[in-house]
């Protein structure tokens, strides 16, 4: 059985192989667990700079924190052959500037509910969901 730190070191590797992967990093990409039903639950989120708004990139569930991550990696080194590419564009409540966000989903439904994880739906007003070719 590992010891605590280890863990925490093991969970630091990864997540450090996360970032690196997707070219994110700081403050930019956080990583959230909750506990549910004995498991853990990873969420990745995203948090864009340009128009300091937060989105899910990812979850992944699993029986332990380092497990969660592990699956998180595999997901990060794998999503752009599993899933399509959509383009949203949207407006925050009180906005005047059209944004324009990019998601990996499964569906449009899935990219839409990863613009609006975390959010009360009535903050963003969405004008567009477009599935982009695949290249």
């Amino acid at each position: 059985m590992e010891s605590r730190t280890d863990v925490h070191v093991e969970s630091a590797r990864i997540q450090k192989q996360i970032e690196s992967h997707l070219g994110i990093g700081g403050s930019s990409l956080l990583f959230e667990y909750r506990q549910i039903d004995n498991k853990t639950r990873l969420d990745l989120i995203t948090v864009n700079p340009r128009h300091n708004q937060s989105f899910l990139f990812h979850t992944e569930t699993s029986y332990d924190k380092v497990d969660a991550l592990r699956k998180m990696l595999d997901y990060v080194q794998n999503y752009r052959d599993k899933e399509s590419s959509y383009t949203v564009q949207w407006m925050a409540r009180g906005d005047k500037e059209l944004n324009t966000s990019y998601f990996r989903a499964r569906n449009m439904y899935e990219a839409l509910d990863k613009l609006y994880f975390g959010r009360d739906m009535n903050t963003i007003t969405v004008f567009s969901v477009v599935m982009n070719p695949v290249s």
